[in-house]
């Protein structure tokens, strides 16, 4: 633990990191990639043009100043973050080298103001948490590696099958080269697909949620490709260039948002656009099982073109008596109406489904575009439900609702 000085001392910082803001963690990045350009394989290049890194970083920075005194406020964050650190696959070492930078960006960007008893509290307050990241990453990293089927560090896997789920999403079913089993997941949980889009540039690491149930072979993703002002690198890299056969080199599976599977509670998934990815895998679980619980789903997403899974929901609901489904298009084109696979246009209105929802019992998921999730967490609340029972995901760079 830390001593009391040191803790009064990172306290009486938090003004001035707060002065700072985001211009801290810009110049931590430009410092870290000029001196380590090295750890460029490792960070995402979009987010760090988005600026959502540089904030996410400098949140995570207060937030530890604040709670200095109360480390375990903190456990759920250091949990999430754990979990994405194996993802890329991150070591201890590593965690020397961006220290040392955060401590030199401070002394740069305050000058006189970051005084030697400061410089000392911080060296202190970051190794006591680098600690923590880095017992709870190796206990991740010794459990998957110990488990059947799993491994440390990347693992071939050749691409089986490529198929379009939608306008926007494509699936692939990868299994590993060695043809071993693989190591079970948890419904919700992502891995990290490591690949290098051009040949003279960095290796790129993203994240992506499995998409169908664990089977002990095979893994799913289900990729959306990303378009726009930033087109994504990876997503689009694996579209256009990623064909079956070719190799992947995958992280083990990662993640804290996870199914709860609890025999007769009633389980409320509610998605939008890409965000049914973990959905998929949580909906496939629950149908599988031997159990009567109600299971709702809800989904929301533009129209019938960019409805990914449309048709293997229809199977699980003539499958599954206990499952329901209500979908909003948000703009349905002509043909969507003749399909039937929507039950509402405009955007997803959950207070005008609530009846039919068991609010004061269920499991609640949510997964999509952050807005969107605040969005829906907000009607939940407003519905009655509790907010311990409102899980989520957010993909990228971690924010609250």
């Amino acid at each position: 633990m830390l001593d009391s000085n040191t803790i009064t001392t990172i306290k009486a910082t938090i003004p001035v990191l707060e002065s700072g803001g985001v211009a801290i963690t810009e110049h931590f990045y430009r410092r870290l990639f000029s001196h380590n350009p090295e750890l460029l394989n490792i960070f995402n290049s979009s987010h760090q043009h988005s600026g959502g890194q540089q904030v996410a970083l400098f949140n995570a920075i207060a937030a530890y100043a604040k709670h200095i005194e109360t480390p375990e406020a903190l456990q759920s964050a250091v949990e999430r973050i754990a979990h994405k650190h194996t993802s890329f696959n991150i070591q201890p070492a590593q965690y020397d080298i961006v220290g040392h930078h955060l401590l030199e960006t401070l002394q740069e960007l305050l000058g006189d103001a970051f005084t030697p008893e400061i410089r000392d509290a911080w060296t202190k307050a970051y190794q006591f948490l680098a600690s923590i990241f880095i017992a709870k990453e190796g206990e991740l990293y010794q459990t998957r590696a110990s488990a059947q089927g799993g491994w440390k560090g990347t693992r071939t896997f050749i691409v089986q099958s490529k198929q379009k789920e939608s306008e926007l999403v494509t699936s692939f079913v990868v299994a590993p080269k060695d043809g071993d089993p693989v190591i079970d997941f948890q419904p919700g949980q992502y891995i990290g697909v490591k690949v290098k889009p051009t040949v003279d540039g960095y290796a790129q690491i993203r994240q992506y949620s499995l998409s169908a149930a664990p089977n002990g072979a095979t893994y799913r993703i289900s990729v959306k490709r990303e378009s726009g002002e930033q087109p994504g690198l990876v997503s689009n890299y694996l579209h256009d260039h990623v064909q079956e056969g070719d190799a992947l080199e995958l992280m083990a599976p990662a993640g804290d948002f996870v199914l709860h599977e609890e025999r007769s509670r009633p389980t409320v998934l509610i998605s939008a656009g890409v965000g049914l990815t973990p959905m998929m895998s949580m909906l496939e679980r629950l149908s599988a099982a031997d159990d009567d619980a109600p299971i709702h789903y809800l989904h929301a997403c533009e129209n019938g073109a960019q409805h990914s899974f449309k048709h293997r929901l229809g199977d699980l609901l003539g499958m599954k008596k206990n499952l329901s489904a209500h979908v909003w298009y948000r703009e349905p084109r002509s043909e969507d109406q003749l399909d039937h696979d929507y039950q509402a246009q405009g955007l997803m209105d959950i207070p005008s489904v609530a009846a039919t929802l068991p609010l004061a019992q269920a499991r609640f998921y949510l997964c999509g575009p952050t807005p969107f999730m605040a969005m829906a967490k907000k009607q939940l609340l407003s519905c009655g439900v509790d907010a311990e029972r409102i899980h989520y995901e957010v993909f990228g760079p971690h924010s609250d609702l």
